[in-house]
């Protein structure tokens, strides 16, 4: 994994609640029944979540990592998570957005008086190398320190004109006058799935893929979700009184209840462009696994050879991506969500 570097004051969100449901029909083909995608055991066994706790706490101590989940997908990730905390852990009855989770962790996270930078990470990425990756993170970490109104996204390089992910155009320097600011941007505009025309564009003039990796404190992320969703900051911030208790989960059925599904990304950080930065990530190769080509090309390229636990008949058409002599998946590991 690499070098650890604590950084002592500082939290993480990891947001592992969503369905997968781009990748449903590719999963229900490989393991036989579907598995979300952070659950699925790839590189060498470990599953995605997995992968991106052990990266996080290189930077990040578990007590102050919250793990957002879902409810329904309890026979996954109870495994992976045995001996961790409740108070580290926040199970939704049902999924409804990364804005909901986001909001509900930060609450939690406040609750336990922290007060200061908190990173959101998505569960089902891969990066190449973590400790790169997160060197960039700890930068982050430091440029909030230095001016904590800060919101930075973490921009990955792009290796080509790429239609299917989300691109940042970032504008001028922040503050090139100090060193904590020096390579962070004021955001101009996001790109959601841009046509190939206008991402030939935005990647000759240097433009960033959205990792959807983001650090603030806590305290000014929470505000910006009350400007941008104030209906569903009013519904969820009832729960802080009732989290750690024995009604906590009967409280968050309730909210959840009528709570509506919202995507941070999309209704959150895109509503405020000129209040976000960027910090470019270099040195590192990215995906976000959003397809079976994706997530095939990314095995291949790293030199994995399993997908634990698989099936082996999946259609021919599925490997198109993976080069000669690479197309072996394995099976090692029991399918514990089979049922």
């Amino acid at each position: 994994m690499g070098q650890q570097f604590h950084d002592s004051g500082c939290a993480a969100v990891i947001l592992a609640g969503g369905d997968g449901v781009r990748l449903s029909s590719f999963t229900r083909e490989v393991f036989g029944y579907h598995l979300p995608k952070q659950f699925c055991p790839l590189f060498e066994g470990k599953t995605l979540l997995e992968q991106t706790m052990l990266r996080v706490s290189l930077l990040v101590p578990a007590a102050r990592t919250i793990t957002v989940l879902n409810y329904a997908h309890e026979p996954f990730y109870a495994p992976l998570l045995n001996g961790t905390a409740s108070r580290n852990l926040l199970v939704q009855p049902e999924n409804r957005g990364t804005a909901a989770a986001i909001l509900g962790a930060l609450i939690r996270l406040v609750e336990a008086e922290h007060t200061g930078a908190v990173a959101i990470f998505p569960s089902d990425h891969y990066v190449s190398d973590d400790s790169i990756f997160m060197r960039h993170v700890a930068a982050a970490f430091h440029a909030v320190d230095f001016s904590p109104q800060l919101i930075a996204l973490l921009g990955i390089t792009p290796d080509g004109p790429e239609t299917e992910y989300g691109w940042i155009e970032p504008g001028a320097p922040v503050a090139t006058a100090h060193a904590a600011l020096g390579r962070i941007s004021h955001i101009r505009r996001f790109w959601e799935k841009p046509s190939p025309n206008i991402a030939r564009d935005l990647y000759d003039r240097r433009c960033l893929w959205n990792s959807f990796v983001l650090v603030a404190n806590a305290p000014t992320l929470l505000s910006l979700i009350a400007r941008a969703l104030p209906e569903v900051y009013l519904a969820i911030t009832p729960i802080r009184s009732f989290l750690g208790t024995a009604t906590e989960e009967e409280v968050l059925r309730t909210v959840y209840r009528d709570l509506p599904s919202v995507d941070f990304s999309g209704r959150v950080l895109a509503e405020f462009p000129a209040e976000l930065a960027v910090l470019p990530v270099t040195g590192v190769s990215w995906s976000d696994l959003g397809d079976p080509k994706r997530m095939l090309a990314v095995i291949a390229s790293s030199g994995a050879h399993a997908i634990s636990g698989g099936n082996l008949n999946v259609p021919r058409s599925q490997y198109s991506a993976i080069p000669r002599g690479q197309e072996q998946i394995t099976r090692n590991k029991a399918s514990q969500g089979q049922r």
